[in-house]
């Protein structure tokens, strides 16, 4: 392998909003410091993602000291949100599991995010990530734990995979779509100075300190489509990886990674492959 590198960090404060860039984040058990540690939940307690509402790319998520956020869209006031004190918990759906979660104490909070979606919503936050959310148990070692994300405590992509996908898409039926920016993709950490697809080989690798399991292939869904600047829907690049990169079902960019110590990950770092 080339000279691979942590081309950047990315955490996202409140699931489903726009990623923020950082030089560098601690890696807990459970994924980035501040990543997906709070979401919005419907009137009966169901996760809503950009999945049912692209509008949520436009929205963005400040981290605050002490684990709140600072909220902001376009024709909202920007508004804080503390961590809720500790409490009484109430259950919630994220997709196939039921979560323990803390609501937001500011009512607030949960009217700006309605605003936001013209449909009423709260804004719950995860407390304890040590106990709250296992990972898969089939792709998972016992004890092992995940924030709000999809599945997994982080999630990894490379610069020369997402150039591949962009040639592919370039000789397609949706060649005006692309080239498609990375945060389509919305990961955690992106390495380049690697190989196209040279990911898919990985099982262990170290990011600087820190040393992760590459538990299994991300497959991708239609938040892909999402222009995360405008909020606006296309084809690709599902049609893309529908043609070449389906295997048993789904359609895969990128790889789900758990952490096997902590430590912090810095822009920059080296990014070796241990097997």
């Amino acid at each position: 392998m080339r000279d691979a590198r942590l081309r950047s960090i990315h955490v996202h404060p409140v699931k489903a909003f726009r990623g923020l860039s950082l030089q560098e984040a601690v890696v807990e058990p459970w994924g980035p410091a501040g990543d997906r540690r709070w979401m919005l939940v419907d009137d009966g307690g169901k996760v809503v993602t950009q999945r049912e509402q692209p509008r949520l790319a436009l929205a963005a998520a400040e981290l605050l000291p002490g684990g709140g956020v600072r909220l902001s869209a376009p024709g909202l006031a920007p508004l804080a949100v503390a961590v809720p004190r500790p409490g009484a918990t109430v259950t919630v759906r994220l997709f196939q599991d039921k979560v323990e979660v803390m609501p937001a104490e500011e009512e607030a909070a949960h009217a700006w995010c309605s605003a936001l979606l013209g449909t009423g919503v709260r804004l719950v936050h995860l407390d304890d990530p040590a106990i709250r959310r296992p990972v898969d148990p089939r792709y998972a070692l016992p004890g092992e734990t995940v924030s709000f994300a999809d599945g997994y405590p982080l999630l990894l992509t490379t610069t020369a995979s997402l150039d591949a996908l962009n040639s592919l898409i370039a000789r397609g039926d949706h060649a005006d779509e692309g080239p498609l920016p990375m945060n389509r993709f919305r990961p955690n950490l992106v390495v380049s100075g690697t190989g196209a697809w040279e990911e898919d080989g990985w099982s262990r690798v170290a990011v600087g300190e820190v040393v992760l399991r590459v538990s299994r292939p991300s497959g991708r869904c239609v938040v892909t489509t999402t222009d995360q600047s405008t909020a606006d829907r296309g084809a690709e690049p599902l049609r893309s990886l529908a043609r070449h990169r389906r295997v048993a079902g789904k359609l895969l960019f990128g790889q789900n990674l758990v952490p096997l110590g902590g430590g912090t990950v810095r822009v920059g770092d080296p990014v070796r492959i241990i097997e």
